[in-house]
């Protein structure tokens, strides 16, 4: 099976991934690196050594690994002026909502004026066309509905995650309309658009106060695995249908810049939609082994209940879809966390992205 879904469009392109020491940063290199790019990432140092990017030593086969803080715009600029790219992921991020509560300053200098940054820093290199802004499906003021969210719904956010993310995506349509006008296209020359992802599942992920991590250390340790909040509902998808989705979108952008560059869901398929506590339930099952306890306290930080996101506009303009339903989302996921001890880390990833794409 070829593992080149995008015609060899990213063979020889220079590409910058801000974050590619996170989980979706890592696993969007590696995908990026076989398809035959020059792969250039920014970010901070990963968070442990089993982190995905640490395991699979993806950074070795970059054309850079810098460390960087996108809160430093004239250091950003001097990056991308030294790498002089040509298409830009922006995924580095503060991305947990109880760590928010914690941090909430920090949280919005590293979503909110570091995005600003990276934008400033696109606008200062010519050589960029592209540029995919990463938020989440957290940006959307959340009324607990039961329809997903649309593209043009309103902004917001409950905790400091959310409404970092939802300021992020407000900065990023004041900047295109500013700056980056399709209209003026002929002027500024770039495309930039924002894309939003369900909760996203999969090997490599470490971070705390996230289910399936939570999941794996504690059946690691044969512990019962603490369910805080059972009944939430998430959009669950794997790492690399969205990863695919942004892909696909910086492909377009660059053959029609002024047609894609807007707000885009890309979120699982509808029966993907599910509770905390049954996700969970798969992983056990999944993995073989393992017991729940609901631990849900009244009186926890607040965190969405229901979230759900509306794809149809990458179905119809794009023609993306997502491949995979829920179980095939856990088998390969806990497929990963049964191999990391006994595999290549960079091969695991590999031998998953062709397999997700053959289906």
């Amino acid at each position: 099976m070829d593992i080149d879904i995008f015609d060899n469009f990213y063979k020889g392109k220079r590409v910058l991934v801000t974050g590619h020491t996170g989980f979706k940063g890592s696993w969007l290199s590696i995908w990026l690196h076989e398809l035959g790019a020059e792969v250039i990432g920014v970010a901070k140092d990963p968070l442990s050594g089993r982190d995905n990017f640490v395991l699979s030593g993806v950074g070795k086969k970059m054309k850079a690994d810098l460390r960087a803080d996108i809160r430093d715009g004239e250091l950003m600029k001097t990056i991308f002026h030294k790498y002089q790219p040509e298409i830009v992921f922006h995924l580095a991020a503060q991305p947990l909502v109880r760590l928010s509560y914690e941090i909430p300053v920090e949280t919005y200098e590293v979503n909110v004026m570091g995005s600003i940054h990276v934008m400033e820093a696109i606008r200062a290199t010519p050589s960029v066309k592209v540029g995919v802004m990463i938020t989440t499906d957290k940006c959307y003021e959340n009324k607990e509905q039961i329809w997903g969210y649309r593209e043009n719904e309103a902004m917001g956010g409950y905790d400091p995650y959310s409404s970092s993310k939802g300021a992020a995506e407000i900065m990023i349509a004041s900047w295109r309309r500013s700056f980056f006008n399709p209209e003026q296209f002929e002027k500024h020359g770039k495309s930039i658009a924002s894309v939003r992802a369900g909760n996203v599942i999969g090997g490599g992920d470490w971070a705390l106060d996230r289910i399936i991590p939570d999941c794996i250390r504690a059946l690691e340790d044969d512990r019962p695995i603490i369910i805080r909040s059972p009944q939430s509902i998430r959009p669950w998808q794997h790492v690399l249908e969205p990863l695919g989705g942004y892909m696909m979108l910086a492909q377009r952008m660059w053959n029609e810049p002024t047609q894609y560059c807007e707000g885009w869901n890309f979120g699982p398929k509808t029966e993907s939609i599910s509770t905390v506590w049954d996700i969970a339930t798969r992983v056990v099952a999944s993995y073989g082994k393992g017991m729940l306890k609901d631990l849900s306290d009244p009186h926890v930080l607040h965190e969405a209940k229901l979230l759900m996101l509306d794809i149809s506009k990458a179905k119809f303009k794009l023609g993306w879809e997502p491949r995979m339903n829920i179980e095939e989302t856990v088998a390969l996921t806990m497929d990963w966390y049964r191999k990391y001890k006994i595999m290549n880390g960079y091969d695991l990833c590999v031998e998953q992205i062709n397999e997700y794409v053959a289906k």
